[in-house]
């Protein structure tokens, strides 16, 4: 694993800092909603940017805006610095969400160095799909969202878990044929975006707490907020958002507690 000294990961946050405004640019003109969220607003409230030590970038957008947002990349997305990719376009994709890409750069994450697919520094663009408001009911949504996600990380799982049980459960988990996979998994997202609810996730991400969701409220009321010192979108509660997943986000957690990915290759521009 790679460990990035301050100046690489300076350098590595102004790239990802390249690709959101690439994302508010095309969201903009294409009257897309997208909020940053995440450690990505946590940054923006805390330290009006990139939190010290993160090495990534996150925006989310409810289901139709995301749609929207992939077709708008087809024919408005800067193709000579910048590539999308999703499970939608990009064979053998294994997760349940979007990354937007820098060209000539690599960001390689350990254990994933086998992947199909070209993996230069990306920020994560995260649809948000609706889950239902019964708590009962919202539990077994999560249950098979963890189903899921656990097929789409088979395929790295087999390699990167530490118990050699759960690596040949992933090896057979993997041989499920991705088209098969991906077609439940597209049948999955029609299903939980039939009625709108007051609750909205990630499919294949796990939520912060047994909530399994977040308030759609949330993503639907937005508000201009300064990062890195430019102006993207982000939502307005950011006190009960950042709350709910951080609990006392004002404070600094402990250095043995801020993660970063770990890396066996980089290279920046």
């Amino acid at each position: 694993m790679i460990t990035l000294d301050p100046e690489t990961l300076r350098r590595l946050q102004l790239t990802e800092l390249e690709l959101l405004q690439e994302v508010d640019r095309i969201c903009r003109k294409c009257d897309i909603h997208y909020n940053i969220i995440a450690g990505t607003l946590l940054g923006a409230v805390r330290h009006g940017g990139f939190i010290p030590w993160d090495d990534d970038a996150d925006v989310a957008l409810l289901r139709p805006e995301y749609e929207k947002f992939r077709w708008a990349c087809e024919n408005e997305l800067n193709t000579d610095r910048f590539y999308f990719q999703d499970h939608q376009n990009t064979p053998g994709y294994r997760w349940g969400y979007g990354k937007l890409r820098r060209k000539d750069t690599l960001f390689l994450r350990e254990h994933q160095e086998h992947m199909p697919y070209e993996q230069g520094v990306f920020i994560d663009v995260f649809p948000l799909d609706y889950v239902p408001d019964h708590y009962l009911l919202r539990s077994l949504h999560n249950f098979k969202c963890f189903i899921y996600r656990k097929f789409f990380w088979s395929e790295v799982g087999r390699i990167a878990d530490k118990s050699a049980g759960m690596r040949k459960l992933y090896s057979l988990m993997s041989k499920v044929p991705e088209k098969t996979l991906k077609n439940s998994f597209n049948r999955f997202i029609r299903k939980s975006d039939r009625h709108r609810t007051g609750w909205v996730r990630i499919l294949t991400f796990p939520t912060p707490n047994r909530e399994y969701g977040y308030r759609t409220r949330w993503y639907e009321d937005s508000a201009e907020i300064e990062f890195e010192g430019a102006s993207f979108v982000g939502i307005k509660d950011y006190e009960g958002y950042l709350t709910f997943k951080f609990g006392e986000y004002r404070e600094l957690p402990p250095e043995e507690q801020r993660k970063v990915h770990p890396v066996s290759d980089i290279k920046l521009i």
